[in-house]
């Protein structure tokens, strides 16, 4: 976290990934190329326009474009005018495209906003931890192997009186992980899912520090056992993509998260039919409980 003279405090986040700055620009700042890796994005591509990141029933995060120069760099302002209960108030967003020699590019994305203690920091370094440790990972996979290709992509969510680290055994029953070959397929009576395991581990020493200072995160790692409650899947079947499973502490309750991202001409049928089954296992197991 940076702070300024002026109470101007910032975090950001960045990440080298394959692509000339044209195909990393589509992927990082188009409606559709951020829908293939991160949430249902629309944006009106301008100065003035609007940007809406889709993170749920109710949650849409609107921003207005304040900058816009493609394939380089683009800036956006939430619009919430002032500090409330709920936030600091206006929070401006930058993203930012670096060419790299041998046909890569660094993004970077950078968070600020204005308040005069410090009481917002730990919420914004949660968001830059999010970026590195799951998102940019995601982006990188989308790029290395997916990009520009149609996406069809799903979000599911069920909560639970279910304590985190029985909540993960019981996602882990749908997958059965040969750690050896970081390869993993579904076992019977789970929804269809083969591919690989990609990488969640954190070895940054920033992002361990965050893991160390954040509520939030320490919250989701207790009684976990050394474990992260995360798996992050390149897909074979349903078809080609990626997957994303975790789960996070909300209040009393356990947040269990599944996204996929399906592509090429068979994703929109393979991604119907997941999502049924997925939904459908998810309800069997954790069905919806009232808050403890």
């Amino acid at each position: 976290m940076h702070e300024n003279d002026d109470g101007h405090r910032s975090v950001e986040a960045a990440v080298e990934v394959p692509g000339s700055p044209e195909d990393v620009w589509r992927a990082i700042a188009t409606g559709p190329g951020i829908s293939s890796w991160f949430v249902p994005t629309t944006s009106d591509e301008r100065v003035g326009g609007e940007t809406v990141n889709s993170f749920g029933p109710g949650m849409d995060a609107v921003a207005r474009i304040t900058e816009w120069n493609p394939p380089h760099r683009y800036a956006a302002e939430s619009e919430e005018p002032a500090e409330t209960e709920e936030g600091p108030g206006t929070v401006a967003t930058e993203w930012i495209v670096e060419a790299r020699d041998g046909g890569r590019c660094v993004v970077r994305v950078v968070h600020r906003w204005f308040a005069e203690t410090d009481r917002w920091d730990g919420e914004f370094e949660g968001h830059a931890y999010g970026w590195s440790s799951s998102f940019f990972r995601m982006l990188r996979l989308y790029l290395t192997h997916f990009a520009g290709q149609k996406c069809s992509a799903f979000d599911l969510a069920a909560f639970s009186n279910t304590p985190p680290p029985e909540a993960w055994r019981t996602i882990k029953s749908a997958v059965r992980i040969d750690e050896e070959a970081r390869r993993v397929e579904a076992p019977a009576g789970a929804p269809e899912l083969s591919g690989a395991v990609e990488s969640t581990e954190i070895t940054d020493p920033d992002l361990l520090g965050v893991r160390e200072s954040s509520p939030q995160i320490r919250a989701a790692l207790e009684g976990m056992g050394g474990e992260e409650p995360e798996l992050l899947l390149r897909l074979e079947r349903p078809a080609p993509g990626i997957a994303h499973l975790f789960l996070m502490p909300m209040g009393e309750q356990t947040m269990v998260s599944i996204r996929f991202f399906l592509y090429g001409d068979q994703g929109a049928a393979a991604a119907a039919d997941a999502e049924q089954a997925w939904n459908d296992w998810l309800a069997a197991r954790f069905p919806q409980d009232a808050p403890a």
